[in-house]
């Protein structure tokens, strides 16, 4: 049975106002550094406030506490107050498959498509049961699995297959387009609702939405209040993960 997320941001609500279909599947798509995950955060500040589950995979973060200062900075939101509802996988390819690192945090080696299914439901066994959502799996840089000569066409057909046919979560994916953009185009297809983020000078950042429950919608963009310098320090923090991640998981 689908349900529909209530949005309550009015800059989103305008782009969604019939809300987020769960569960489902959702790619944001956009140049590198263009602000993608800071907007994958507004569903997660609704999804949060509406009493669901979420699982974090920030592929292109460092460090686990990135996530928790963006929320707060841009929505005020204290993520610890959520710490039954949280679980965090942290990508490690030095790992034979996954390890649990402390309360609700993982490291797994996503490269591998079926450490991905073990580790997430492992962090879906640490979340609070109850509530009327499913259970939210919000990946950023998703991009970043396809640079691994040995998996990438695994994770191609993996992602592809996932984003179609997987009605047990609802996904929300960012990707950047900067390189494999013929690839990428298989997982926007694939995805039940598709959205596109894109930059301008200087420093705004618009979302457009292009599909919505495999339904093309009229042409509807909305810039995202968000403010320069945390726009700035995102592009920055997500060119310093492909200058770090990328040269290691191309050995791979």
């Amino acid at each position: 049975m689908y349900k529909k997320l209530r949005i309550r941001q009015p800059w989103l609500a305008e782009l969604l106002p019939e809300g987020l279909p769960d569960p489902g599947s959702t790619v944001i798509s956009g140049p590198g550094g263009s602000g993608k995950p800071l907007i994958g955060f507004a569903f997660v500040y609704n999804w949060l406030k509406a009493g669901g589950n979420v699982i974090f995979i920030p592929l292109q973060y460092p460090e686990i506490k990135l996530v928790k200062t963006s929320l707060k900075r841009l929505y005020d939101l204290n993520i610890d107050e959520y710490s039954d509802k949280i679980a965090y996988i942290r990508l490690n390819p030095d790992l034979a498959t996954w390890q649990k690192t402390n309360g609700n945090t993982l490291e797994a080696n996503l490269l591998k498509p079926h450490v991905w299914d073990e580790a997430i439901n492992e962090a879906d066994s640490l979340l609070a049961k109850g509530g009327d959502l499913s259970t939210l799996v919000s990946a950023s840089a998703l991009n970043l699995l396809l640079f691994s000569p040995t998996y990438r066409e695994h994770n191609l057909d993996k992602f592809e297959k996932l984003l179609s046919e997987d009605k047990k979560r609802t996904y929300l994916f960012s990707t950047s387009t900067d390189a494999f953009r013929e690839d990428i185009e298989r997982w926007e297809k694939a995805a039940a609702s598709l959205m596109f983020a894109r930059m301008e000078k200087p420093m705004k950042l618009y979302l457009k939405i292009a599909r919505i429950e495999n339904k093309e919608v009229s042409f509807k963009e909305a810039q995202v209040p968000i403010e320069k310098e945390i726009l700035e320090e995102i592009k920055e923090i997500a060119e310093s993960a492909r200058k770090r991640e990328i040269p290691k998981l191309a050995k791979i």
